[in-house]
């Protein structure tokens, strides 16, 4: 049933229940009520709990807070009946352990980025993302309307798993440094939090990296077994504290330019579930999507002041750096490509997807933002 047919087929239910008598629910079948009753139909549906995994803090109320949106909605939408528990990070299961907790059937469904988990195959980079990649606008059309979702399921249905697009926090900055950087030199023997591609190419230029969930980030940065750490941007770098152990925030976060995050549902739990509650949890995952960039984009600014008057000082990478990275970056992708017919039917699809992407961007897009931002 597509959404839009879902949702007409739901409202015409509440719709004859406001007047009483007989009515047909969405999941069908004619169900009787009372005018005086005033009870939605689903609420005569299948009751269902999940539990829900995340790889984030509870401290984090943008990105986990966008999986508890996410729950309340389907929650709010089948009258009670479908009530998903939310877990941070190292509740249930740790916090780079949500894929398998999801192929394993600990849990029905995960709250994650994809790129955690390169190591068990690494084309799942493209459904977050991959250094110099595509911003959140782009991601999103590429997964959704360009024909990236139709591959990455590929990928998933080996795992047992679907993959919803679930949020993306914009453009990141390029994170936290207890040093000043002396151009790509500086990066020879820095220890380095920093997950997926972006670690491939930070090792690739010299760095020791290392991959760490984010409620452990802080106190490996402050007892010095990491020199820096990227997370995300100003609003969530500000609530784990990192101003406070260094004092040098670069920026743009090229590894990062609009990273997706993905709710992952196991097959199995998803196919029991009736076909109302399938389009619902779809609809309340994509409104989740659209509240996160929103908190995201609404939250920044402000938070980035409050860091700059704490004796931070922003800086940016410099062009030897990029010009590094960017050389790198392709160096990796072009050599999983090779390797990999599955990984290359991904990359070359996404590169195409990409190179279109950027020739429109850098008209309209590019010309406005290059005049009217320095300006306002």
């Amino acid at each position: 049933m597509k959404r839009r047919e879902f949702l007409g087929k739901f409202g015409t239910s509440l719709a004859g229940m406001a007047a009483g008598g007989a009515v047909v629910s969405a999941c069908g079948g004619t169900q009787t009520t009372d005018a005086n009753e005033g009870a939605p139909a689903v609420q005569a549906q299948k009751k269902v709990r999940w539990r829900l995994a995340s790889s984030f803090p509870r401290s984090l109320d943008t990105i986990f807070g966008a999986a508890e949106f996410m729950a309340e909605r389907v929650k709010a939408m089948t009258g009670g009946n479908f009530d998903i528990r939310v877990y941070p990070g190292g509740e249930l299961v740790p916090g780079l352990q949500v894929l398998d907790a999801v192929q394993n059937q600990t849990v029905q469904a995960g709250q994650t980025c994809s790129y955690y988990y390169t190591g068990k195959n690494p084309a799942l980079a493209f459904d977050t993302c991959v250094p110099f990649g595509m911003t959140a606008r782009q991601q999103q059309a590429w997964l959704g309307e360009g024909g990236g979702g139709e591959l990455m399921a590929k990928v998933f249905s080996d795992f047992g798993i679907r993959s919803f697009p679930s949020g993306n926090t914009g453009a990141q900055m390029g994170g936290w440094f207890k040093k000043e950087l002396s151009g790509l030199d500086g990066l020879k023997g820095l220890k380095m939090r920093i997950p997926g591609l972006g670690g491939d190419v930070m090792s690739a230029l010299g760095a020791s990296v290392q991959v760490i969930a984010g409620g452990e980030i802080y106190p490996a940065l402050e007892r010095g077994a990491i020199d820096a750490t990227e997370w995300v941007g100003p609003y969530d770098d500000e609530k784990l504290g990192f101003y406070k152990v260094a004092k040098n925030y670069y920026y743009p976060g090229w590894w990062e330019p609009g990273p997706s995050m993905s709710i992952y549902i196991g097959e199995k739990a998803w196919a029991e579930l009736p076909v109302a509650y399938q389009e619902i949890l779809k609809s309340a995952i994509h409104e989740a999507g659209l509240e996160m960039q929103r908190r995201y984009d609404a939250r920044n600014p402000a938070a980035l002041k409050r860091i700059l008057s704490q004796g931070v000082t922003l800086r940016p990478f410099s062009d030897d750096l990029l010009t590094g990275a960017w050389d790198a970056s392709n160096q990796i992708l072009e050599d999983y490509a090779a390797k990999d017919s599955g990984y290359n039917e991904i990359y070359t699809h996404w590169k195409a997807s990409r190179a279109d992407q950027f020739k429109f961007f850098s008209t309209a897009e590019l010309a406005y933002a290059k005049f009217a931002y320095p300006r306002a």
